[in-house]
């Protein structure tokens, strides 16, 4: 699969960590040539590690090279992303920018890069087995070609969605960004359980981490809403009404949104803290 743009249009990543491993795996996966991407990554170990993995072009800093660049993935961290602008900015005044790093907001983005052409992401970690959730949000700048070239570089990671307010992104961190977490944060939970009920962490492992991949598939697959579906595994008196009472009875669910509050209001103290 070729991008909508023109394919000598070069693919320039500022930062080469984790997501941006996975977006350049997917791309070179769906046909991107390798000598289209362009990696701007100041440690020597983690260029060498891109080179020898992807054999893509890395450079320790911001150079002529970017011009080339018609779409630049920034995937620095939030505390560093306007210096980094700043050093980079000369050079790829013209490109189409898509940014993937936490709370920054595109008006801070704008401003530092002195464009209107910019689209804010919120991906997640399961993007580096290709099952990622995307969240995408687009300036009035950016034209339908743009969101089309986006959603061709965001969909070799998995699924994406378009929000039309950019508040919104707060919302999807707290939900699929930071979402990962709360997930193995459950499974630690039910292993730890099972070894206390007897089981050996091997097997009290592949219970819990196999219960929620095929838990979340059916919920995936299925046309019925998840409330419908854990009726149909809680019979009155059973095992799992007694697991459910307990967690009711604990606020197990007031407390997961407070928590999930808390979260989005923490992305949002991030671009307050990072940003303009």
């Amino acid at each position: 699969m070729t991008s909508p743009h023109t394919p000598s249009h070069t693919l320039a990543f500022i930062g080469g960590g984790n997501m941006a491993s996975a977006i350049i795996g997917g791309l070179i996966q769906q046909g991107t040539h390798p000598g289209q991407i362009l990696v701007i990554e100041p440690q020597a170990s983690a260029r060498q590690q891109l080179m020898d993995k992807f054999q893509i072009r890395t450079l320790p800093q911001a150079s002529e090279a970017l011009s080339e660049a018609g779409l630049v993935i920034w995937a620095v961290k939030p505390q560093v992303f306007k210096e980094a602008a700043e050093f980079t900015k000369p050079f790829c005044s013209a490109a189409l920018h898509l940014s993937v790093a936490a709370g920054i907001r595109s008006d801070s983005i704008a401003g530092w890069l002195g464009t209107e052409h910019v689209v804010r992401a919120m991906p997640n970690t399961p993007a580096l087995v290709g099952l990622g959730q995307t969240g995408l949000f687009a300036r009035p700048g950016v034209s339908t070609s743009d969101q089309a070239w986006i959603e061709h570089v965001v969909s070799t990671t998995g699924q994406y969605l378009w929000v039309q307010e950019e508040s919104l992104l707060d919302a999807v961190t707290a939900i699929s960004g930071s979402g990962p977490a709360y997930v193995f944060f459950f499974i630690e939970a039910m292993v730890e359980a099972g070894v206390h009920m007897g089981l050996s962490p091997e097997q009290a492992h592949q219970l819990a981490v196999g219960t929620f991949v095929g838990a979340s598939e059916l919920a995936r697959s299925a046309t019925e809403s998840p409330a419908v579906l854990r009726e149909r595994v809680t019979s009155k008196g059973g095992t799992t009404y007694a697991a459910i009472t307990a967690m009711q009875a604990s606020r197990l669910q007031d407390l997961f949104q407070d928590a999930l509050e808390a979260a989005r209001a923490r992305a949002h103290e991030l671009g307050d803290a990072f940003g303009t």
